[in-house]
Protein backbone atom coordinates (compact mmCIF):
# COMPACT_ATOMS: atom_id res chain seq x y z
CA UNK A 1 0.00 0.00 0.00
CA UNK A 2 1.67 3.71 -1.12
CA UNK A 3 2.47 5.83 1.64
CA UNK A 4 0.52 8.51 2.27
CA UNK A 5 1.54 12.17 3.33
CA UNK A 6 0.10 13.63 7.01
CA UNK A 7 -0.19 17.03 7.42
CA UNK A 8 2.89 18.23 10.19
CA UNK A 9 1.54 18.54 13.89
CA UNK A 10 0.86 21.29 15.58
CA UNK A 11 2.31 22.56 18.84
CA UNK A 12 -0.30 22.42 20.94
CA UNK A 13 -1.01 20.04 23.96
CA UNK A 14 -4.29 18.69 23.30
CA UNK A 15 -5.95 17.74 20.21
CA UNK A 16 -9.58 16.80 19.80
CA UNK A 17 -10.38 13.43 18.56
CA UNK A 18 -11.53 15.30 15.07
CA UNK A 19 -8.35 16.85 15.05
CA UNK A 20 -6.41 14.03 15.53
CA UNK A 21 -8.45 12.05 12.86
CA UNK A 22 -7.15 14.68 10.55
CA UNK A 23 -3.80 14.64 11.61
CA UNK A 24 -3.61 10.71 11.39
CA UNK A 25 -5.90 10.03 8.67
CA UNK A 26 -7.77 7.70 10.54
CA UNK A 27 -11.44 8.00 11.10
CA UNK A 28 -12.12 9.11 15.04
CA UNK A 29 -14.84 5.61 14.96
CA UNK A 30 -10.90 3.87 14.12
CA UNK A 31 -9.26 5.68 17.04
CA UNK A 32 -11.70 5.05 19.98
CA UNK A 33 -10.96 1.19 18.68
CA UNK A 34 -7.70 1.05 18.94
CA UNK A 35 -7.74 2.55 22.32
CA UNK A 36 -9.29 -0.62 23.28
CA UNK A 37 -6.23 -2.69 21.88
CA UNK A 38 -3.56 -0.94 22.07
CA UNK A 39 -2.74 0.35 25.70
CA UNK A 40 -0.51 3.22 25.17
CA UNK A 41 -3.39 5.07 23.99
CA UNK A 42 -5.35 6.62 26.99
CA UNK A 43 -6.17 10.28 25.96
CA UNK A 44 -7.69 11.98 28.62
CA UNK A 45 -11.14 12.30 29.32
CA UNK A 46 -12.87 15.12 30.43
CA UNK A 47 -16.47 16.67 30.14
CA UNK A 48 -19.11 14.45 28.80
CA UNK A 49 -15.89 11.86 28.06
CA UNK A 50 -14.31 13.72 25.01
CA UNK A 51 -10.87 12.76 24.30
CA UNK A 52 -7.85 15.12 24.47
CA UNK A 53 -4.80 13.64 23.00
CA UNK A 54 -1.42 14.81 23.56
CA UNK A 55 1.34 15.02 21.15
CA UNK A 56 2.90 11.76 22.29
CA UNK A 57 -0.57 9.99 21.59
CA UNK A 58 -0.70 11.27 18.76
CA UNK A 59 3.20 10.10 17.96
CA UNK A 60 1.70 6.38 18.50
CA UNK A 61 -1.13 6.85 16.42
CA UNK A 62 0.54 7.33 13.15
CA UNK A 63 3.19 4.38 14.08
CA UNK A 64 0.05 1.88 14.63
CA UNK A 65 -1.24 3.18 11.78
CA UNK A 66 2.03 2.77 9.59
CA UNK A 67 1.92 -0.48 11.41
CA UNK A 68 -1.18 -1.49 10.17
CA UNK A 69 -1.96 0.09 7.05
CA UNK A 70 1.67 0.52 5.35
CA UNK A 71 3.62 -2.86 7.10
CA UNK A 72 0.64 -4.75 6.88
CA UNK A 73 1.01 -6.42 10.64
CA UNK A 74 -1.93 -7.11 12.32
CA UNK A 75 -3.60 -5.76 15.05
CA UNK A 76 -1.86 -8.72 17.64
CA UNK A 77 0.99 -8.38 15.28
CA UNK A 78 1.34 -4.75 16.15
CA UNK A 79 0.81 -4.81 19.62
CA UNK A 80 3.67 -6.97 19.58
CA UNK A 81 5.60 -4.69 17.70
CA UNK A 82 5.23 -1.67 19.61
CA UNK A 83 5.80 -3.53 22.83
CA UNK A 84 9.13 -4.18 21.32
CA UNK A 85 9.75 -0.87 20.25
CA UNK A 86 9.28 0.49 23.88
CA UNK A 87 11.32 -2.60 25.53
CA UNK A 88 14.38 -1.31 23.05
CA UNK A 89 13.95 2.33 23.92
CA UNK A 90 13.86 1.32 27.38
CA UNK A 91 16.59 -0.52 27.02
CA UNK A 92 18.61 1.96 24.97
CA UNK A 93 18.14 4.61 28.35
CA UNK A 94 19.22 2.45 30.66
CA UNK A 95 22.25 1.64 28.43
CA UNK A 96 22.98 5.16 27.95
CA UNK A 97 22.37 6.06 31.88
CA UNK A 98 24.78 3.28 32.64
CA UNK A 99 27.07 4.36 30.74
CA UNK A 100 27.27 7.83 32.56
CA UNK A 101 27.08 6.00 36.23
CA UNK A 102 30.42 5.40 38.19
CA UNK A 103 29.63 1.58 38.30
CA UNK A 104 32.05 1.21 35.32
CA UNK A 105 35.34 1.95 35.58
CA UNK A 106 37.16 0.12 32.77
CA UNK A 107 36.73 -1.45 29.27
CA UNK A 108 36.37 -4.72 30.20
CA UNK A 109 33.17 -4.15 31.93
CA UNK A 110 31.57 -1.79 29.47
CA UNK A 111 32.48 -5.02 26.72
CA UNK A 112 30.74 -7.21 28.79
CA UNK A 113 27.57 -5.08 28.92
CA UNK A 114 27.44 -4.27 25.15
CA UNK A 115 27.84 -8.18 24.78
CA UNK A 116 24.98 -9.45 27.04
CA UNK A 117 23.30 -6.63 25.59
CA UNK A 118 23.41 -7.73 22.01
CA UNK A 119 22.68 -11.36 23.21
CA UNK A 120 19.30 -10.69 24.73
CA UNK A 121 18.53 -8.78 22.20
CA UNK A 122 19.45 -11.99 19.99
CA UNK A 123 20.48 -9.59 16.93
CA UNK A 124 23.49 -10.78 14.50
CA UNK A 125 26.89 -9.25 14.87
CA UNK A 126 26.75 -7.16 11.49
CA UNK A 127 23.29 -5.61 12.95
CA UNK A 128 22.90 -1.21 12.83
CA UNK A 129 22.93 -2.32 16.81
CA UNK A 130 26.50 -3.30 17.12
CA UNK A 131 27.68 0.01 14.76
CA UNK A 132 26.21 1.34 17.83
CA UNK A 133 27.62 -0.26 20.19
CA UNK A 134 30.68 0.77 18.70
CA UNK A 135 30.07 4.40 19.17
CA UNK A 136 28.90 4.24 22.49
CA UNK A 137 32.59 2.49 23.46
CA UNK A 138 33.91 4.88 21.34
CA UNK A 139 32.73 7.55 23.95
CA UNK A 140 32.71 5.42 27.05
CA UNK A 141 36.32 5.90 26.34
CA UNK A 142 36.49 9.82 25.65
CA UNK A 143 34.33 9.77 28.89
CA UNK A 144 37.06 7.76 30.61
CA UNK A 145 39.30 10.08 29.39
CA UNK A 146 37.65 13.12 30.62
CA UNK A 147 36.97 11.52 33.94
CA UNK A 148 40.77 10.68 34.21
CA UNK A 149 41.86 13.92 33.65
CA UNK A 150 39.46 15.98 35.93
CA UNK A 151 40.59 13.59 38.76
CA UNK A 152 44.26 14.22 37.88
CA UNK A 153 43.54 17.51 38.63
CA UNK A 154 42.08 17.55 41.44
Amino acid sequence: MEKSILPSIPAKRYFTIGEVSDLCGVKPHVLRYWEQEFTQLRPMKRRGNRRYYQHHEVLMIRRIRDLLYDQGFTISGARNKLQELVQHERDKRRLSGDLLDDGLHDEEDFEYLSESDASEANVSSSSPLQANDETLHGLRKELTQIRDLLSESV
